[in-house]
């Protein structure tokens, strides 16, 4: 009788054990999956910022087609990305835009001083802060995941319920360089 009830006792353990390794991944991953919502919508919140941004920098430098086109088309390829990679590799090329935008912006005194753009500029730049904040949150859930998944014990069951490693969030190489502006 008493050594029915230790085996009893060990398989309740190592199956309390076993649903406690998976309910901590499933947490971590769905931990990944707000983040890359909170991400995606401070990006959303840009892409709908955009527009306003050319309007106003067309008024006044509407001999800019250069820059004002690659944000166009770079907001249009964020929008119309579905996968988070495609949408983090959009944001790069986004971001990238933007800042030669902002550059053009610096040429024209005018332009700087009308409080149309200084309020959007604001509003883009909050938004680029907020975005760069959801990104590390992102991150670290990712770091944390594949913390999980990749060590032991949790590696065993990782495979058993098939939790794959996710990737975080990378800045395009373009990102890291200053934005080169010929007048």
């Amino acid at each position: 009788m008493i050594p029915t009830i230790i085996a009893i006792v060990v398989v309740i353990v190592i199956v309390c054990v076993i649903a406690g390794i998976y309910n901590n991944m499933v947490t971590l991953r769905n931990r990944i999956d707000n983040a890359w919502q909170n991400i995606d919508t401070q990006l959303q919140r840009r892409n709908d910022l955009i527009p306003n941004l050319v309007e106003t920098v067309k008024g006044y430098a509407s001999h800019e087609r250069e820059a004002l086109a690659a944000v166009t088309n770079a907001r249009n390829a964020a929008v119309t990305a579905t996968t988070p990679d495609e949408k983090m590799a959009a944001d790069g090329v986004l971001t990238s835009a933007l800042r030669q935008l902002f550059a053009v912006a610096e040429a024209y005194p005018d332009l700087k001083a009308n409080a149309n753009f200084m309020q959007l500029q604001t509003s883009l730049e909050d938004t680029e802060n907020k975005v760069s904040y959801a990104r590390q949150s992102y991150n670290d859930c990712v770091l944390n995941y594949n913390n999980a998944i990749q060590t032991f014990p949790g590696v065993i069951f990782a495979g058993i319920f098939q939790f794959k490693e996710r990737q975080g969030f990378e800045a395009e190489e373009a990102a890291r360089s200053v934005p080169n502006v010929k007048f």
